[in-house]
Order: C-alpha cells, then sequence, then structure tokens
C-alpha cells in the first residue's frame, strides 16, 4: 500500500483518487473548493459519472479515501501527489495554468519530505520542467522531489472502466526512477507502460486528443459530401471500420465534437505550434468543420419550419456526450444560442444536465420529459444521443408536436422509419431528404449513364 495524495476533485482527479483506492493505496484528496470538499464528505459528489458514487463510498467507508481542504494533511504522509487541476483555454487557445502555478506553490512550501509529483493535468509541452522550476524557488528549504508526468486518457461516462482497463499508461520524467516508483503503482491494471522523457509524455496527450478529433471532423467532411451524392454516411463509415487500419471509433457523423478535451486540446496544440513558427493547417481545418457542424444544424432547423422568429425549438440533451453532466463546449449550448439569436423559443430535455443548463443560459427553457418538450413544438433537435431517446413512442412525439419535424444530430433514427411514420426528418449525410426519399437520384442516374 502507497500513501497519495490527489490535488483535484473534478472528473479526472476524483475518479484517479477513488480508483487508487480501490486498488488499495490510501489515498487523500484535496480540493480548495471547501463547499465540495464537505459534500464529499457527505456522500455527495460534484459530478456525475456512472459506477463512481458507489466506488468513493466504498473506499470511504474501507478507510482508504478521505478528503481535505489542507496541504499539510494531504501531503503529510504522502509518497506521491498527483496533479489534477484544470488548465482552461485562454482567449487565442492557449491554456491557463494558473491552477498548476497555485498547486505547484501549494505543495513547495509544504511538503516536508520527498515527493514524486505527478501531472494529470493536460498541460503545454515544457510545463513539467515550469513546475519543477516553481516547487524549487518556493521550497523553504531543499528537499529531493521529482516531476512525472502522466496523462490521463479517460472518456466522460466509462471514465472508471477506462482507469481500470487502459489502454496504456503513459509516463514521462527526467528521473527514470521516480517514473518506474509510479509504473509500479500501475502494474496492478496489467496494461502497457510507456517510459518516456517529460516533453513527450506532455505532446502524446494533445497529439492522441487532437487525432480523435480530426477523425470526427474527417468523418463529418464525408458527411456533406454523403448528403450531395446520395450516399449514407452510416454505411460508408462501418464499411471503412471493418479496416484494422481505420476502425470503427470516432466515425460517428452528426453535431461534432465537445466536452473539456477536444475543443480546448486541438486549440492548445494548434496556439503552440503557431507560437514555434509551424502552421497548423489540418488543426485549424479540423476546428472549422466541428464550428460548420452547428451552422448546417439551423439550417436543417429553417429546411424544416422556414423563418425562426417565433418558432418553437426542442432539444432532444444537453450534454456534450451521453452519461455525463459535463456541459464545457456542448454542441447543444451553442445550438440554444444560436437559436436564441435567430428569434426561435428553444427549450430542452436532458435525463441530469438540466440544472447547470438553466445557470449558464437562462433564456433556456426546460421540460420535464421528452414528450413533454415535444408538446406544441415545431421541431425537435436530437444533441445527445442519450439511450432513452432511441427508446421514445415515436407516434406520441409525432402526436404532439405542432409540425412533425425532427432534426437528427447524431443520427440515432432511420430515415425511411421516420419517414413511413410521418415525419418530416433530416439527418447528417443519411443520403435521404426529409420525406425519407434518397438524394441527388438524377445526379446519380446521369453520372452512371456517362
Amino acid at each position: 500500500m502507497e500513501n497519495l495524495a490527489v490535488v483535484g476533485v473534478g472528473y479526472v482527479g476524483l475518479v484517479t483518487g477513488a480508483c487508487f483506492a480501490d486498488l488499495g493505496n490510501r489515498v487523500v484528496a484535496l480540493d480548495i473548493n471547501a463547499e465540495r470538499i464537505e459534500g464529499l464528505r457527505r456522500g455527495v459528489l460534484p459530478i456525475y459519472e456512472p459506477g463512481l458514487e458507489e466506488l468513493v463510498g466504498r473506499n470511504v467507508a474501507a478507510g482508504r479515501l478521505s478528503f481535505t481542504t489542507s496541504y499539510e494533511e494531504a501531503l503529510r504522509e504522502a509518497g506521491f501527489v498527483f496533479v489534477a487541476v484544470g488548465t482552461p483555454g485562454g482567449m487565442e487557445g492557449e491554456a491557463d495554468l494558473k491552477y498548476i502555478r497555485e498547486s505547484a506553490e501549494s505543495i513547495a512550501r509544504t511538503m516536508q519530505s520527498p515527493l514524486i509529483i505527478v501531472n494529470k493535468s493536460t498541460v503545454p509541452v515544457g510545463t513539467g520542467d515550469w513546475v519543477a522550476d516553481i516547487i524549487r524557488a518556493n521550497q523553504r528549504t531543499p528537499i529531493p522531489f521529482s516531476v512525472v508526468s502522466n496523462p490521463e486518457f479517460l472518456r466522460e461516462g466509462s471514465a472508471i472502466a477506462d482507469f481500470m482497463n487502459p489502454a496504456r499508461n503513459v509516463l514521462g520524467s527526467t528521473d527514470t526512477r521516480a517514473a518506474e516508483k509510479v509504473a509500479q503503482l500501475h502494474l496492478p491494471l496489467r496494461a502497457p507502460i510507456l517510459i518516456t522523457d517529460l516533453r513527450t509524455a506532455e505532446m502524446i496527450k494533445y497529439a492522441s486528443n487532437a487525432f480523435l478529433a480530426t477523425k470526427i471532423s474527417f468523418i463529418n467532411e464525408i458527411a456533406n459530401i454523403c448528403e450531395a451524392l446520395g450516399a449514407d454516411i452510416k454505411e460508408v463509415a462501418t464499411g471503412m471500420g471493418y479496416d484494422p487500419r481505420i476502425t470503427r471509433h470516432f466515425l460517428e457523423a452528426g453535431l461534432g465534437y465537445g466536452g473539456s478535451c477536444f475543443p480546448k486540446d486541438v486549440k492548445a496544440l494548434a496556439y503552440m505550434a503557431a507560437e514555434q513558427g509551424r502552421h497548423p493547417q489540418l488543426l485549424q481545418a479540423v476546428m472549422d468543420i466541428n464550428e460548420d457542424r452547428r451552422i448546417q444544424m439551423i439550417e436543417k432547423v429553417r429546411m424544416l419550419v422556414g423563418d425562426l422568429p417565433g418558432k418553437v425549438v426542442g432539444l432532444l440533451g444537453l450534454t456534450f456526450k451521453p452519461n455525463t453532466d459535463d456541459l464545457r463546449e456542448a454542441p447543444a449550448l451553442d445550438v440554444a444560442q444560436r437559436l436564441l439569436a435567430a428569434g426561435a423559443q428553444v427549450r430542452a430535455y436532458d435525463p441530469v444536465g438540466m440544472p447547470r443548463a438553466r445557470e449558464l443560459l437562462p433564456a433556456l427553457q426546460t421540460a420535464e420529459s421528452p414528450y413533454a418538450l415535444a408538446q406544441g413544438a415545431d421541431v425537435l433537435v436530437v444533441c445527445t444521443e442519450w439511450n432513452e431517446f432511441k427508446q421514445l413512442d415515436l407516434v406520441r412525439i409525432r402526436e404532439l408536436l405542432r409540425r412533425p419535424g425532427v432534426v437528427d444530430g447524431r443520427n440515432i433514427y432511420d430515415p425511411k422509419v421516420m419517414a413511413r411514420l410521418g415525419f418530416q426528418y433530416l439527418g447528417f449525410g443519411q443520403g435521404y431528404g426529409a420525406d425519407g426519399e434518397p438524394l441527388a437520384m438524377a445526379g446519380s442516374e446521369k453520372q452512371a449513364r456517362t
């Protein structure tokens, strides 16, 4: 058993602390937000993540996991301190490292014995060296320490499974022995461990997220072409995904990516490249395509209802993906703001995201169920692919709508089935018009004859 401290109890920090505790370590999780820590002590989690409440409760009851606002308490017996604080994006895409700086200064002033400081936060390349300089400058007396970069690859909605069954664990440090000690903590997970230098480890995180975002924007670009030529993007993605060089993952066309990682990390990587005199044209295209998906969504709504002023638009889903309450960079909020600016009346339903959405967007109305959302609406817009939306009574939905219109930003419905049920339906790249008939048929026949 090792003694660990975790700084930050957001998605990454709380999952990391609870999972390491479940592996038999003693973990003290720290956050400067006293209200959040008090809630955790009472069993109230600050985030929604499937299975996390049970995991936290079990390890608190076993005495392996505790919470504090005190660096002195957190570091008293710790040999490792995992830093998992936020690094929000700045105006130009640069990462804001104020929370990293504050935590590094606090660790330096508080530590009483040698420490291995493990950075879990997504930070610009070179941050590990910078953190080491901050700690050296703020120590009251020189105490040995090492900095290790251990980027996280957790997906919200499946974070516990991702931690316990990782594809790989990446560790970067100028101190190989320190990296090997952190590797020992990960051995029970029985996953490949890659040990590199600090900067390479930091870059692996950005490169991984940028590549996944690129796959999403690529399939959305292909979806645009499918719409023009009458092909079905879902079948195209399936055919591509059978190729082991490509795989099916992240080939879902629709409204595009959002969340706390992809938008911020692609922007930050592009910013870092530009700062070094490089021209990140592919990354810029990835961001441009993603932005265009929201614009296309508004245009599809107009195709079904005409001018937007006075129209009632119902959004199915608000969170950036299912099985999370995270609204950071959620496409639905962007769509809602654009619709409101165009004069539409916008209301929404989401299983867990509505309380926070009302705080972020007060003009947004909310409904207690998908059926209440449909009542009197001119069109429904699918923004998040929650499972419950796939099982709706669509006949009832059609009867409740003022007009039988659905714009499916996640392609969860079959356009032919929707047409048969009497809907005017538009998906993304599915090769069918609102009436369920194939698009560009005349053009396809003309090409075939030539």
